[in-house]
């Protein structure tokens, strides 16, 4: 209880507690009036072979019938309720997560710096400089939030995605193709629905945008058991996320920091629960090494209770440096999720004869479109342009992008 107040969960867990005994209470009377009923039932079949009278029998059948209706009807709603308040209870957070309200409590584990310029145009105004970035265009085609890409900066664009993934294959991560649209019960097992359903952009009956490739990678072990043997399972996938940023409003407005509209490229786990902090480490270090190989300033962040995503047990920020705004972003965040998901997608490991659930984690390797900028940022040299990264070139074959003179 104490540590979900430290989540700012604000939910009566007395009245679930007792909302639960209700429905079991329910479901014990439910199946004495069955069982009353089929005995019932069963004596109609003797007296009526034996030619003798029913009607009693029948009526009692009948009121039981009736009984069971009513309280049928009262079990199914009650358990509606309680399912509904339950699925909006937030994962517990590790004892080692710090606690407080909001991201000002968040604790820096470390830095890494290779450049760190505190001032410089932002990547709006490079774009603009390279004639490569247009925001108005995608405007008149869509609206606010979204970007239109052009010529060498594209070409960067999807440098950036084939340079992800073959680190995430170089580190034993599996590649998908998955698909974009998911249906609510995906959403449910990683725990987006029902609390976050605003965030999300619904495209018809039962279906939904996906907002992060984990959903559709995560569900792929919906109501699965994995051999233990087969663990741990490591998954890559490069997918466009779909937001809809119904809490941000205001927020971020310039540029590409806060789309409804991004490349990603997804880092997912199924690992043994022994062994879920290790990997977590491993994954941030896994998502960190993409920024060291591109150069790029960044630090380590591990997220406060208050702070924490819903699913998350603890998350540990990867935030890189933005000259313009003088401060660290957040390009990738790193969660272990303990068996919270597992239990909501009924995933489980099998060893021999026991069964057990398995812990999730995942964490972006990285958001592309925010490394995109950050390389605009970063890389940019006044009055010539933007320094590709050295270790891009397998992907691209120039080394600068050139301002519009």
């Amino acid at each position: 209880k104490n540590k979900l107040e430290l989540r700012g969960y604000v939910g009566n867990l007395d009245e679930i507690i007792n909302k639960n005994d209700r429905k079991n209470s329910i479901q014990v009377k439910l199946d004495e009036l069955k069982n009353s009923k089929n005995t019932i039932s069963k004596e109609i079949g003797l007296l009526a072979q034996k030619g003798e009278a029913i009607d009693k029998h029948k009526q009692q059948s009948d009121s039981i019938s009736d009984e069971i209706e009513i309280l049928q009807k009262e079990f199914d709603a009650v358990k509606e309720e309680l399912t509904e308040e339950l699925l909006s209870i937030p994962n517990l957070p590790d004892k080692d997560v710090p606690e407080g309200s909001d991201e000002s409590d968040n604790l820096e584990l470390e830095q890494r710096i290779f450049t760190q310029n505190t001032e410089g145009p932002d990547h709006v105004e490079i774009g603009e400089l390279l004639g490569l970035l247009d925001f108005e265009t995608a405007n008149k085609l869509t609206g606010s939030r979204f970007v239109v890409m052009r010529g060498q900066l594209a070409e960067l664009h999807r440098a950036l995605i084939q340079f992800m993934l073959s680190e995430a294959k170089s580190k034993g991560y599996d590649e998908y193709y998955v698909p974009f649209i998911v249906n609510a019960e995906s959403l449910f097992g990683t725990g987006q629905l029902p609390k976050f359903e605003n965030d999300q952009f619904k495209v018809g009956d039962d279906k939904y945008l996906i907002p992060t490739a984990e959903v559709p990678l995560t569900n792929i072990y919906r109501n699965k058991t994995i051999e233990q043997d087969s663990l741990p399972i490591k998954m890559t996938a490069h997918t466009p996320c779909f937001r809809a940023e119904a809490g941000s409003y205001g927020r971020d407005t310039r540029g590409m920091i806060r789309q409804h509209q991004f490349e990603k490229v997804e880092l997912v786990k199924f690992v043994h629960p022994d062994s879920s902090e290790q990997e977590l480490e491993d994954l941030v270090n896994d998502a960190a090494s993409i920024l060291d190989k591109l150069e790029l300033s960044y630090r380590k962040v591990v997220l406060c209770t208050g702070d924490l995503g819903f699913s998350a047990a603890k998350t540990i920020d990867l935030e890189v440096w933005l000259p313009s705004q003088n401060c660290f972003r957040e390009i990738s965040s790193c969660s272990n999720f303990r068996d919270f998901q597992c239990r909501r997608m009924n995933t489980k490991a099998k060893d021999g004869k026991n069964k057990y659930f398995l812990h999730t984690l995942n964490g972006s390797g990285l958001a592309v479109g925010r490394t995109l900028l950050a390389i605009l940022e970063n890389r940019y040299e006044k009055g010539v342009g933007v320094h590709i990264p050295p270790v891009l070139k397998p992907f691209v074959n120039f080394e600068i992008i050139e301002i519009v003179k």
